[in-house]
């Protein structure tokens, strides 16, 4: 089976507590409670989450839906985006299936990104090992006013903002990751084809404003 990977990489550093991570919690568990309830979705996608503050971990490797365990997560530290960067590369290398002359390997995976702040590492490191994978659909999300959005536009082209950090704006965004997730999977089940571009998602909420 071909499985559809797709990485949560969040922003858990200081200015991220209190609600803003607390919403960031409900948004995965709605997330995941809500593609468990897509057959396309529990058949094809598999999820992993990696945070980052002082330093980047990877909390939880690819893990198929219905085995998913949520993890603990809490805000603390800086924001070492460029080393996210770099597990997510290292991470994608080991976990994802590669093409082969004996069989089709895993679909290339969808990455949604979040972060309220600016790096603090040497992230364009990060930054180099990430782009030289081949990645699918690669979300940026600029939660509230503080995150700098011309830094992720150097990670990908789709960069969405959120006008605030609280709770009902991120679980809006969460929403719309499991619709994408969800429309990425019945697209792969009914034409063999991959999420390549916004306009192939569903359209964001009012609370997610797409940068250009």
């Amino acid at each position: 089976m071909r499985r559809l990977p797709v990485y949560l990489v969040l922003d858990t550093s200081g200015s991220m507590t209190g609600e803003p991570i607390e919403a960031v919690k409900n948004g995965v568990q709605v997330l995941v409670s809500t593609l468990r309830q897509d057959p396309y979705a529990l058949e094809t996608a598999f999820l992993s989450v990696i945070t980052f503050d002082s330093s980047a971990r990877q909390l939880v490797p690819l893990t198929e839906l219905s085995m998913f365990q949520m993890p603990e997560i809490q805000a603390n530290g800086t924001t070492s985006l460029g080393e996210a960067l770099s597990i997510l590369a290292s991470k994608s290398d080991t976990e994802v299936a590669k093409t082969t002359l004996e069989q089709k390997g895993d679909w290339k995976p969808l990455v949604f990104l979040m972060t309220d702040g600016e790096p603090t590492d040497n992230w364009q490191k990060g930054l180099a090992e990430f782009k030289s994978r081949k990645f699918g659909m690669v979300v940026a999300c600029a939660a509230g006013a503080g995150a700098n959005t011309s830094v992720l536009k150097q990670i990908t082209d789709v960069v969405v903002q959120l006008d605030t950090a609280d709770s009902a704006t991120i679980k809006a965004f969460f929403k719309w990751v499991s619709a994408s997730v969800s429309s990425g999977s019945q697209k792969i089940e009914a034409s063999g084809k991959e999420v390549t571009g916004l306009s192939e998602l569903p359209p964001p909420p009012p609370e997610v404003n797409i940068v250009v």
